[in-house]
């Protein structure tokens, strides 16, 4: 199990909470807005979904599977 928190816009959080959902075992998110009172933090706890094999495995510097946030010189 691990946690997961966001910070996003208010619009967006049911729509993040739902993705987050397809690709997790996730809890019910909690909503706490953040100090500036624009934007909601939300915090939820998940599990792998069990014999999922569509994710990519991660390579020993664990961001494999995100190349979209790797910097572009690599």
């Amino acid at each position: 199990m691990f946690a997961i928190r966001i910070i996003c816009d208010p619009a967006d959080a049911d729509s993040i909470t739902t993705a987050l959902g397809t690709v997790f075992a996730a809890g019910p998110a909690r909503r706490f807005p953040t100090r500036d009172r624009n934007r909601v933090r939300l915090y939820l706890t998940a599990e792998e979904r069990e014999g999922d094999t569509t994710a990519p495995a991660a390579e020993v510097d664990g961001m494999t599977q995100w190349p979209w946030y790797l910097p572009a010189d690599r």
